[in-house]
């Protein structure tokens, strides 16, 4: 398996993913800034857009960081990092799954933007919608599907990380204390440390 990754990017959710999931990988960097280096045909093949992270495992190729951890959970950590396919927690699963890019990215993205909040028209409704929606879904449990930690928590808890980082985040020891849960997993040390 091979990753496609540059540091300080959405590739460093990429690590965290397969070092939760235990499989082997190769890190093959890609420097999102020189044209030569995102031109490599294997990249290519597996990321159109020529955006990281993006992934090679065998004839598979494909991008996009939600959409791998789904793969991967599925294809080497079912059970353990996803609930089976007919499991009944599998619909809120898959909410949980696409609720980092489908809602807190856009969210965000009007944030810092300073665009106009539309909330009945925008599938995000708006930043402050997001957060207590993602705030009272964690309550006092540890993880966003309960107490097992799933790649849902990679996807989600790398967006509650970097919303952090950037003073995004509210005063909010919900969100406060999942993002130290998050930050505390050796997977997530290991996506920090080959970041620096």
């Amino acid at each position: 398996m091979k990753l496609f990754w540059c540091p300080r990017t959405r590739a460093s959710r990429a690590v965290w993913l397969l070092e939760e999931a235990g499989v082997p990988y190769e890190l093959v960097h890609i420097n999102i800034s020189d044209p030569v280096s995102r031109a490599r045909a294997d990249f290519q093949r597996a990321s159109p857009m020529g955006k990281v992270p993006a992934l090679e495992d065998g004839e598979v190729y494909m991008a996009d960081s939600a959409a791998m951890a789904l793969y991967v959970a599925d294809r080497y950590a079912s059970g353990r990092l996803a609930p089976s396919l007919d499991a009944p927690e599998r619909g809120r699963f898959l909410y949980w799954m696409f609720y980092g890019p489908a809602v807190m990215e856009p969210a965000m993205a009007e944030k810092v933007g300073g665009w106009p909040t539309q909330r009945g028209r925008n599938g995000w409704g708006d930043f402050d919608t997001m957060l207590g929606t993602l705030e009272q879904a964690l309550g006092d449990q540890a993880w966003i599907m309960g107490e097992s930690f799933s790649v849902a928590d990679v996807v989600v808890g790398s967006t509650v990380g970097f919303m952090r980082m950037f003073n995004m985040l509210p005063g909010s020891s919900v969100l406060h204390r999942y993002a130290d849960r998050c930050a505390a997993r050796p997977g997530y040390r290991q996506a920090i440390a080959m970041d620096a």
